[in-house]
């Protein structure tokens, strides 16, 4: 039995709308077309799948049956379309967390790789959408739970992550400091805390109960915030270049090391020919340069991935 996708497709939106005259419109098509496709594919598969009330139509047994099945089929046909389409496409890659600089990660990649087109995310729900809808292919940057089902992340760098404070901070003048250490400083972010999940989660197990935000525009802004004020600190990935701002203080945290996690992200489905290189040029780089080390005796991650922090998950 050969499916007809036009005809899985009519049948998607229907179910979707229950009612064919709403459907037709999503599809720009008649509504006696939309008909026409479902009573073939009925009398194909031997068993009615709509119901015909007065005001819309309803699934019947067998529908409810068909539905899940069909919508796989039919995201199968496309991601098959989709990925002829870019065979000759560069991979359009997003990235978030853009304060942290996640391009310094992709760049040591790149040369690696094909061609990477960037997007313009703004967050991480914003990429997760571009992903779902397919306006993306991968994305970079640190991901928390809940992940939708569709998506797939590995875990590409465990980056130490160091407080920057004010030299007028009563702590400048350390060497390193415990986290602990910075209980009784104020955090400062750039933005809701609600929102900065790495930051929100190191205040509350280090018990920093102080915290204040302000209005992300730019490191160089964010961080002469923090040198304003003798009270105030905040975290920076040890890699980040810092700009040249008077009065600011970079010091390493231990016992333990907050470690920043980025991660590698696609919807599962995807086929772009381009996502395994991009993937393998992740996993050699962080071989060559020792990305993923981690002791738990030493280093503080806020969520561990459930087989360790070289796990994929979903």
């Amino acid at each position: 039995m050969d499916l007809d996708m036009a005809q899985v497709r009519a049948f998607v939106h229907a179910a979707q709308e229950l009612h064919f005259g709403r459907a037709a419109a999503k599809l720009a098509i008649t509504q006696q077309a939309l008909s026409k496709r479902i009573g073939r594919l009925e009398s194909l598969l031997g068993a009615q799948l709509f119901a015909r009330l007065g005001h819309g139509v309803a699934l019947t047994e067998a529908g409810h049956g068909f539905l899940e099945p069909a919508r796989r089929a039919l995201g199968a046909a496309d991601d098959a379309v989709a990925a002829m389409a870019r065979q000759d496409s560069p991979l359009r890659v997003d990235v978030w967390g853009h304060l942290y600089a996640p391009m310094r990660t992709l760049a040591h990649v790149a040369g690696r790789t094909e061609e990477l087109e960037l997007g313009h995310g703004r967050d991480l729900p914003t990429v997760l959408g571009a992903l779902l809808h397919g306006d993306i292919d991968a994305a970079f940057g640190r991901v928390h739970p809940p992940l939708p089902a569709e998506l797939t992340h590995r875990l590409v760098r465990l980056e130490p992550v160091d407080a920057v404070l004010s030299a007028d901070h009563p702590l400048a003048a350390e060497p390193a400091l415990r986290p602990g250490q910075l209980r009784d400083s104020v955090l400062w972010a750039p933005g809701a805390l609600d929102r900065l999940d790495f930051l929100r989660r190191f205040a509350d197990r280090f018990d920093v109960r102080e915290r204040a935000v302000g209005v992300n525009l730019g490191l160089a802004h964010f961080l002469a915030e923090v040198a304003a004020h003798p009270c105030r600190f905040s975290l920076l990935p040890a890699d980040v270049p810092l700009p040249d701002v008077p009065g600011l203080r970079s010091v390493p945290l231990v016992d333990p090391t907050p470690l920043y996690a980025w991660s590698l992200l696609w919807r599962t489905a995807n086929a772009h020919p381009g996502l395994d290189g991009l993937a393998a040029a992740c996993a050699g780089e962080a071989g060559r340069s020792r990305w993923l080390e981690y002791d738990p005796a030493r280093d503080w991650l806020p969520e561990q991935p459930a087989h360790g922090p070289d796990a994929d998950t979903a």
